[in-house]
């Protein structure tokens, strides 16, 4: 767990540093270029600005630290009410508070004063169903056609499986996305019903109530799905050929077992170590790497959210989606480890 907070610190710092050396004034952003000079230094004065390097670093650590010192001076940046938090006062330290709030990832330059966590809570469902899906698809798909390819190896069927497996890793996601979108979306829409561009929710027809599109997932999920099924398919018929070849499986094979009994109780568990590795990793990359994916099914999204960030500059998007993911990175970790503990008793021990 300490671990897990240094390399978060390393990311927020980072973070920080790589955007705050950025060419431009953080309040030019904000207001425009028509703003009048008094208006930008009462932004600067609002949002720390005007302060150096160090101090607006501490200030970002304080938003983002659970456990922060707070002003009761009001012309002060770290002053509670402004709206800008929901604390519980721990203890008063004079003219300074100690309070309990949550993560403060601050405002959106281009969004009318929107908090960035409620930007990234709008599309990180999405971003988080739409990977869950994909991840779900190669982990069934994978699995099974990996032990298909490892009962059958060397036959046509292995070989058509390798190939598949092969081009399956090759092909960049977003040339995928194009061509499923195109193929799937467009030249086939009237067989299949699917769209080209679509999001989970979608307005009706008179702009007042969104409506859960199932459909519109189906697309990207299974673009999204490739790559790892891919290595999915290589790992498992890898690990699972290895497994097959150890003494136990041999004394379960002598003792008269079934096939699919061996490969059920005794092969299967083990072999699935190099895979929970490597769907961690995806998994995890996914919520961030869908970007491509997003942007052209037009999925509404953290990714997509993020390249709209990146073309207005409005930073603390930004800064804000890249420390949500470093942080799911480092949750993913944790929870594989958990996982392989209980797939490998012995590496507790």
């Amino acid at each position: 767990m300490g671990y897990a907070v240094l390399t978060l610190l390393g990311v927020v710092t980072v973070i920080f540093f790589l955007f705050t050396i950025l060419p431009g004034d953080p309040a030019q952003m904000m207001l425009g270029q028509n703003e009048s000079e008094e208006q930008l230094e009462i932004v600067r004065a609002k949002y720390g600005f005007d302060k150096s390097i160090g101090t607006q670093y501490l200030y970002y650590l304080n938003d983002l630290s659970p456990i922060s010192l707070h002003s009761k001076n009001a012309s002060d940046y770290t002053y509670l009410s402004d709206g800008k938090y929901s604390a519980l006062s721990i203890v008063s330290l004079g003219n300074t508070d100690l309070v309990l709030k949550a993560p403060y990832l601050r405002e959106s330059f281009q969004k009318s004063g929107k908090s960035v966590t409620s930007v990234i809570g709008d599309t990180l469902p999405n971003t988080f169903v739409l990977a869950v899906s994909a991840i779900l698809i190669a982990i069934c798909l994978g699995v099974i056609l990996g032990i298909i390819s490892a009962l059958q190896k060397d036959t046509w069927l292995d070989k058509a499986i390798q190939i598949l497996s092969t081009l399956g890793m090759s092909v960049p996601s977003f040339f995928s996305a194009i061509l499923f979108a195109w193929l799937f979306g467009y030249v086939l829409h009237q067989y299949t019903n699917l769209n080209m561009t679509g999001s989970l929710y979608e307005l009706d027809d008179f702009g007042e109530q969104n409506h859960l599109k199932l459909k519109n997932l189906i697309l990207p999920a299974i673009v999204l799905g490739i790559r790892p099924l891919a290595v999915v398919i290589q790992l498992m018929r890898n690990s699972l050929l290895e497994i097959l070849q150890q003494d136990y499986i041999r004394t379960a094979r002598a003792k008269g077992l079934r096939e699919f009994q061996i490969i059920k109780k005794h092969a299967l568990k083990n072999a699935l170590n190099p895979v929970v590795t490597a769907v961690s990793g995806w998994f995890a990359s996914m919520l961030a790497g869908a970007v491509f994916v997003e942007y052209i099914f037009g999925w509404n999204g953290l990714g997509k959210e993020i390249v709209d960030a990146l073309n207005t500059l409005d930073l603390p998007i930004i800064m804000g989606a890249v420390l949500v993911i470093a942080t799911m990175f480092i949750l993913i970790n944790i929870f594989v480890d958990i996982i392989y503990g209980w797939l490998d008793p012995k590496i507790n021990t």
